[in-house]
């Protein structure tokens, strides 16, 4: 709900008479700037920092993230203040009553809140004080964090998950990187900025010895990655301090005996790290695009290097005109393509700004005949997963271009070579797979104690089988999956404590294009004209009244059109404008080929 102005004046009365900043808190700041300053600030957030444990930030949030006028003036309902649900200008989509609804399990947004690390803690192995520091730790949807994973802040370009309150997981479009982000939504992104330069100043003599998550810098200044830091002083500036944060602030003060100095004093800020300097010089464009070296449904590509006034970062691959994969050397190949067919390719130079070169010349390859149905399309050995770990907790890779997310996953066990084992987590690729499934094989082993049992397995979000798992490793495969374009997998373990390796996981590809003019079996239908006229497609063929379901799909597999219950009234289907080609009319089990002219 939107606030009013007479709930924000009270808001402002409450923070005027509660705890404020202590005479000389920031004695000795005066006369410093950049790392001088962040340093200071350094010594005095440390002194007087309170470990109140873990456990204790339960208590904690009873008076630092209650939605009331105190706080926030949102609701003003006395529940949970969320950042991943709260919605600033509307209903909340759910709320949660202080102190039920704590984590425990959950399988979708509203089921229960939980600790969320604004900096990850897998950063600093989940060592005190930061892992009980409140300063940077949030009450927040149980799923909702689960999707933000260890993933850094960006700005999102696509996303693959969209909470209810409409914060974002997908590709980063923030200059400098091209990884998964998480974006909050506007209301909240100050405040996650501020929380980070919190941590990277509270813990700066720390950083050299955290792992980054593609966020943290690995010295006490600047602190962060250049990327990320352009993006949270982005976001300082354009959502200032707010009356809840101050509140907040205060609330934690009392409770851990330290303040967030960068809102109690948002200009600290810029004295440190200043505006950065804009790159608006864009890479030249890449030269001597070629393909190269055809499978049925592979094509390799290379060209020459881009230069830039500060430096190339990466290179966006284009196939037939759409975005296919980001990498960072001079060589790819493009996977998951049709047998048979001839695409055209460009590439694209970025800088670490963002900046983006015209397209390099356009160069043509034609995969080789045969294979579709069929043949490989994707493969996992998990030979790139994180380092050797026995802990349990989120892991996150790209192979072949294809970005993979293992939750409550430990890296240290093997099967045929390294393997990834899942307790009461899952497996996916967050980066979609092209070319469809057909079939799917994986290795499994359970690994410890426990029985024998299966995991589950959706493509799409929709189940398609199962895979055995015992304390023998066992290679199995899933068939007749049949699905065509683009494919998320995820492979979950349901049963809670047992931990299952994952190794060899390959699945192979699908498209509608295996069929022919007419279908030979006895329920088999004839398209006519052929090619169709006036987009109007007329079907003869024995019992069309009881097939439930068609569609259509065009030749890369793409599908176009579907129509339930096709031929109950007529024999006709209207193909609604189809433009001129070659496409594939699917109907129940039977299918065929057909030409708009």
């Amino acid at each position: 709900m939107k606030r009013t102005l007479f709930s924000l004046f009270l808001n402002l009365a409450f923070v005027a008479a509660f705890a404020q900043i202590p005479a000389g808190y920031y004695d000795g700041t005066a006369s410093l700037s950049g790392a001088a300053l962040k340093t200071k600030l350094k010594q005095i957030i440390t002194n007087g920092h309170v470990d109140n444990g873990y456990g204790g930030l339960w208590g904690a949030y009873q008076t630092t993230d209650r939605d009331n006028i105190a706080q926030s003036g949102y609701e003003n309902d006395n529940t949970i203040l969320d950042i991943y649900s709260e919605n600033p200008n509307g209903t909340d989509p759910y709320t949660y009553n202080y102190p039920a609804g704590q984590c425990g399990n959950y399988s979708g947004e509203g089921d229960c809140y939980n600790r969320e690390h604004i900096v990850p803690q897998s950063l600093f192995n989940s060592n005190a004080p930061m892992v009980s520091d409140i300063h940077f730790i949030r009450p927040t949807d149980g799923k909702v964090n689960g999707m933000r994973s260890n993933y850094p802040f960006g700005k999102v370009g696509t996303s693959s998950f969209t909470s209810q309150n409409g914060s974002k997981l997908g590709n980063s479009v923030s200059p400098g990187y091209s990884g998964t982000v998480f974006e909050p939504v506007d209301a909240f992104k100050g405040d996650v900025a501020r929380m980070i330069l919190y941590f990277v100043t509270r813990y700066e003599t720390q950083l050299s010895g955290f792992a980054t998550g593609n966020m943290l810098g690995g010295s006490a200044f600047p602190g962060l990655q250049t990327w990320e830091l352009n993006q949270l002083l982005a976001w300082h500036a354009a959502d200032p301090v707010s009356a809840t944060e101050t509140a907040r602030n205060n609330a934690s003060y009392v409770y851990q005996g330290n303040r967030n100095p960068y809102i109690d004093h948002p200009e600290y800020v810029n004295q440190i790290w200043g505006t950065p300097t804009a790159d608006t010089e864009a890479p030249t464009a890449p030269a001597s695009l070629a393909t190269n070296n055809p499978t049925f449904n592979t094509i390799s590509l290379s060209w020459s290097a881009s230069t830039d006034n500060v430096g190339v970062v990466a290179y966006d691959i284009y196939k037939d005109g759409i975005f296919y994969a980001t990498v960072t050397g001079t060589t790819a190949t493009v996977s998951g393509l049709n047998s048979s067919t001839t695409y055209n390719f460009y590439v694209i130079a970025k800088d670490a700004a963002g900046n983006a070169s015209t397209a390099s010349n356009t160069a043509s390859g034609t995969t080789l005949s045969g294979g579709q149905p069929g043949g490989s399309c994707g493969t996992e050995d998990f030979s790139g997963i994180p380092a050797s770990s026995s802990g349990y907790t989120t892991r996150t890779w790209t192979s072949n271009t294809i970005s993979w997310t293992a939750t409550d996953a430990r890296t240290d066990q093997t099967i045929n070579g390294k393997a990834i084992a899942i307790q009461n987590g899952y497996l996916t690729n967050t980066t979609a797979a092209s070319g469809g499934i057909q079939s799917l094989t994986v290795t499994t082993q359970l690994k410890f104690s426990g029985s024998a049992n299966s995991l589950n397995v959706e493509v799409n979000g929709t189940p398609v089988g199962t895979i055995p798992y015992s304390a023998t490793a066992g290679t199995f495969t899933i068939n007749n999956i049949n699905l065509s374009g683009n494919v998320i997998i995820k492979i979950t373990n349901p049963v809670f404590g047992n931990r299952v390796a994952i190794d060899d996981l390959s699945w192979t590809c699908y498209s509608p294009l295996g069929t022919s003019e007419t279908s030979d079996n006895k329920a088999g239908f004839t398209i006519y004209p052929n090619p169709v006229k006036n987009n109007e497609l007329f079907v003869k063929g024995k019992n069309l009244s009881k097939i439930s379901k068609a569609q259509i799909f065009d030749f890369s597999g793409k599908l176009i059109q579907t129509i339930e219950n096709p031929f109950k009234n007529s024999n006709k289907i209207d193909l609604k404008g189809l433009i001129k080609g070659n496409y594939i009319l699917t109907a129940d089990s039977f299918s065929a080929k057909f030409i708009v002219e």
